[in-house]
């Protein structure tokens, strides 16, 4: 593990699997300080699985002539080879690293794979889900549905001041969130029928059903209005009048 510095600008994340057999396996994804991309050097060759046109997204904007490989699929080979003869029940123990922080938990491959798998998602320059991106410098292994809806919808609020700052027209009342949640949920969808054309084993499928419930518990959340907990939360700063933010 390593952090980064001035001349690097790298973060990494080191994802490490033990399982009950004692067998084990370790990923490191490293992506760009600036712009929290995929940092890799590309591969020497693909599988046929990985091209643009196979099983394309309905709603990818990609041309398959200008762009041959889905840049979700070109990253995550490495990860479905080691996912495809595993079953998603499968416990497992899961070390998390970053440049200052670990996480540790013993839980269900699925859930242990959908963290990694989620970066990959974002990071690898799929112009869907890059615009979650900005989660990664906070990156947040085994969230639960309050904790990502929470984390999403603050991003998307700091991408609408960052709109506002240069002269556009912020989205304050999250009504695109929804819309670009019902777009990852389509690409989620395709690349699950990507990978389920692979006869492989249910443990990548169900890692990204488990990213996929996320965001679909989050536009529920939106839809029904069921934030009034959040709503008591911030309470303290809802009040008329000007009393700065403290910190805790």
């Amino acid at each position: 593990m390593s952090g980064h510095t001035s001349q690097q600008r790298l973060i990494e994340f080191r994802y490490h699997f033990r399982f009950p057999d004692g067998s084990e396996r370790s990923f490191c994804v490293t992506l760009d300080y600036d712009t929290l991309a995929i940092a890799g050097r590309p591969r020497s060759s693909y599988p046929a699985w990985t091209e643009l046109a196979y099983h394309q997204c309905s709603n990818c904007p990609l041309d398959p002539s200008q762009h041959p490989r889905c840049p979700i699929a070109a990253e995550m080979v490495d990860a479905v080879e080691f996912l495809k003869d595993w079953r998603s029940y499968e416990q497992v123990e899961t070390s998390v690293e970053s440049h200052n922080r670990c996480y540790q938990k013993r839980t269900s491959l699925q859930e242990a794979a959908s963290a990694l798998l989620g970066i990959f998602m974002v990071a690898s320059g799929c112009p869907i889900l890059s615009k979650l991106r900005p989660m990664l410098a906070t990156h947040l292994p085994f969230m639960d549905p309050e904790e990502s809806t929470y984390r999403t919808i603050s991003m998307y609020l700091m991408a609408q001041y960052f709109r506002q700052r240069r002269g556009q027209r912020p989205d304050w009342d999250l009504t695109g969130l929804l819309r670009f949640l019902r777009e990852c949920r389509i690409a989620n969808g395709g690349i699950v029928d990507r990978l389920r054309s692979l006869s492989i084993q249910d443990a990548a499928l169900n890692a990204l059903a488990v990213l996929n419930m996320q965001g679909e518990l989050t536009s529920l959340s939106l839809a029904t209005g069921e934030l009034d907990r959040w709503e008591r939360v911030f309470e303290g700063h809802l009040r008329d009048d000007d009393s700065p933010i403290g910190a805790c």
